[in-house]
């Protein structure tokens, strides 16, 4: 997950304030895609779940950056 503007390629979504791009080619290939917060005593961050979520971690398919 990183801050960028928009492509000519990109799904733009924008949902509760915020403002989500995604490649379209990679939206077909990975959806659904769901984008949670989380705020606990531990720290806050997103946590990303794909079709192609195969167990935690960075490239797994779920990431909580």
């Amino acid at each position: 997950m990183v801050l960028d503007e928009p492509l000519e390629g990109d799904e733009v979504i924008t949902k509760d304030g915020s403002t989500f791009l995604i490649d379209k080619i990679l939206l077909e290939r990975v959806q659904p895609v769901k984008v949670d917060f989380t705020d606990t005593d531990g720290g806050a961050g997103y946590i990303i779940t794909s079709s192609l979520s195969a167990g935690g971690g960075c490239g797994g398919g779920s990431c909580s950056c």
